[in-house]
């Protein structure tokens, strides 16, 4: 997979799992409470996933959920986003 298509699949990762959570990114960042830059990050995080298949498995069978997988390379920055909605 070219860096391009891997980068493109992680950032669709990422933006789907926020919006399991319940999180609009770009809504965040229009708000203040996210940067770019911090979600870019978020982006290369989780190209370190070993299992970004499963994670794509487990997005697909949910519509909500208040917790992301354990091995969410990005739980702390959904969780403290999340936290900003209470």
């Amino acid at each position: 997979m070219s860096d391009r298509a891997q980068l493109k699949r992680h950032a669709i990762l990422v933006d789907r799992m926020a919006s399991t959570r319940g999180i609009d990114l770009q809504d965040k960042a229009l708000a203040g409470e996210v940067s770019i830059d911090d979600i870019s990050e978020a982006v290369l995080n989780c190209t370190q996933c070993s299992n970004p298949a499963n994670c794509s498995r487990w997005l697909d069978q949910r519509s909500l959920s208040a917790i992301s997988p354990e091995y969410c390379q990005n739980s702390r920055l959904f969780d403290t986003l999340a936290a900003k909605d209470r």
